[in-house]
């Protein structure tokens, strides 16, 4: 089985329409309005006439109550929530029953955190996946940094790796991770929720590379 990917902080019609014939598994969709990537609820529904089934939308949220998910998904169906701010495990698991979606956790590598503790926190509280990401003091995702990929688990949990991947060091960094899936937005863009259709299939071509690579190892 090929890493997954998913393209996230998708703005623009034609962009959905790059990422799903590069062969992307899942569109992520910001809202947080302080991001420049991110969405109107009338943007979301007009995005996702354009999405073909067995492509996941993902709906990113950072520090939202479950009324404000709530509010969203009576309106724009989102397969899965990602959590990406300051949610405890208890949190994503309230909010998560509350509204009837499964969810992931996005979690800042920072220097002093212990990785597989927060890790195994969100999986009992419900996680399908945990994500990875730099950690940036004022950033939530979206910074362009990566950290050390030879500090990435290898645990009984799916793991997404994010941050600062993009077309040339996406196949090494599957090959060194070994992740479940992989999550770009700003290293397959031209300007901040701009994707470039090139850098799109050249992404993807590289996530192929690298699956196959460590797949036969």
């Amino acid at each position: 089985m090929r890493t997954r990917a998913k393209i996230c902080g998708i703005t623009r019609i034609q962009d959905i329409n790059s990422v799903v014939h590069a062969g992307a598994d899942a569109i992520g969709l910001v809202f947080y309005p302080p991001s420049p990537r991110n969405v109107s609820i009338e943007q979301a529904q007009g995005l996702l006439q354009h999405i073909p089934a067995y492509v996941q939308v993902v709906g990113l949220f950072v520090n939202a109550t479950a009324e404000e998910i709530a509010a969203v998904l009576k309106q724009v169906p989102l397969d899965i929530l990602q959590f990406h701010g300051d949610e405890t495990p208890l949190q994503c698991q309230q909010i998560a029953q509350q509204v009837g979606r499964r969810w992931y956790k996005a979690i800042q590598v920072k220097p002093d955190l212990n990785v597989l503790d927060a890790i195994k926190s969100y999986q009992q509280a419900g996680a399908s996946a945990v994500l990875l990401d730099a950690w940036h003091p004022e950033l939530k995702g979206g910074t362009g940094h990566s950290f050390d990929w030879s500090k990435f688990p290898k645990l009984d949990i799916p793991l997404i790796l994010a941050g600062g991947l993009n077309p040339e060091n996406i196949e090494d960094a599957i090959q060194t991770t070994q992740a479940y899936a992989v999550d770009v937005s700003g290293g397959v863009e031209s300007a901040k929720g701009i994707k470039d259709q090139q850098l799109i299939e050249n992404f993807m071509q590289g996530v192929q590379r690298g699956s196959a690579k460590y797949k036969s190892q």
